[in-house]
């Protein structure tokens, strides 16, 4: 199945890069949708340090940003070969996803690609401390890329819950399915303590362990969701899960076969605390394919 492009406006697309096996699925998937939508990569790489290291070791930071360059050529190169205009920028300072944030506004970016670090490690921020951090600062949509991922718009999830940030996410998702030709797959989750998500849809086992009041709402948004699909001409199909919203999410992404998950970057608690909901946060960071997170 040809690609098509998931926006009207994907004009230019700035891809991070760290030179690592976790940047490889982004740098591929950053390449194909600017290849696709006629679109422009900027590619930048930040050599994170500090004035005391460059003070003690600046051999160090010199060799680090000759081998950044290096790898930037690379993709350059890559993008070459695909037709695809690419600029790149090297920056070395401290707080990288800082410099990632100023390059998108300063080149008016329509979306940022990132890769993910793997499963283990950081137990805090799963997906690595300055992919949470570019998504929380970003002034644009970004799309969070897993090594083997495969973006080709096939099936696509959204989750809401009904705040701002999850109608946000839904209006994205059914713009790309249109214009995909994609099925939706719509779901919203009442927080419960279940070992795992069920589909309350079609059963009842478990309802006297959520709220009505909570079952009520998720139908609604669900439902709300559904017709504004349908009357986009989406064919969307509707759920409501209870249990762990991030193991919901997963799990209906997995058993569904979608390749993208649309999510708002906040859902309706936690906003001042964190940079972005922690839903959406262990979603990036455990999902297989890949997520996109929306900022408008």
């Amino acid at each position: 199945m040809a690609l098509s492009c998931p926006a009207a406006r994907l004009e230019r697309i700035l891809l991070s890069t760290d030179g690592s096996e976790f940047s490889e699925g982004a740098v591929r998937e950053a390449i194909k949708l600017s290849k696709t939508c006629s679109g422009k990569i900027l590619a930048i790489s930040v050599i994170e340090t500090n004035p005391e290291y460059e003070t003690i070791a600046p051999q160090l930071i010199e060799k680090a940003g000759k081998e950044t360059r290096m790898r930037l050529e690379s993709v350059k190169e890559m993008c070459s070969k695909e037709g695809v205009d690419c600029e790149i920028t090297a920056r070395q300072g401290e707080e990288p996803y800082r410099y990632i944030v100023e390059e998108a506004e300063k080149n008016k970016a329509d979306l940022i690609v990132l890769g993910r670090r793997g499963r283990t490690g950081l137990k805090r921020l799963m997906m690595g401390s300055v992919t949470a951090k570019v998504i929380g600062h970003a002034p644009c949509d970004v799309l969070v890329v897993p090594k083997a991922a495969d973006v080709d718009f096939r099936k696509i999830l959204v989750a809401t819950d009904g705040s701002k940030y999850g109608d946000a996410a839904v209006s994205e998702a059914i713009a790309i399915a249109k214009r995909c030709d994609a099925p939706l797959v719509i779901i919203s989750v009442v927080p419960s303590e279940t070992e795992s998500p069920f589909d309350i849809v079609h059963s009842q086992m478990q309802k006297g362990l959520i709220s009505d009041q909570e079952t009520l709402q998720a139908e609604t948004v669900v439902k709300a969701a559904k017709n504004l699909a349908e009357e986009n001409g989406v064919n969307a199909r509707a759920f409501i899960y209870a249990g762990k919203p991030y193991d919901a999410v997963l799990e209906t992404a997995k058993e569904q076969r979608v390749n993208l998950i649309v999510v708002g970057s906040h859902g309706r608690t936690g906003i001042a605390r964190l940079l972005m909901g922690s839903v959406t946060e262990r979603v990036i960071g455990l999902a297989e394919c890949a997520v996109l997170v929306v900022k408008k």
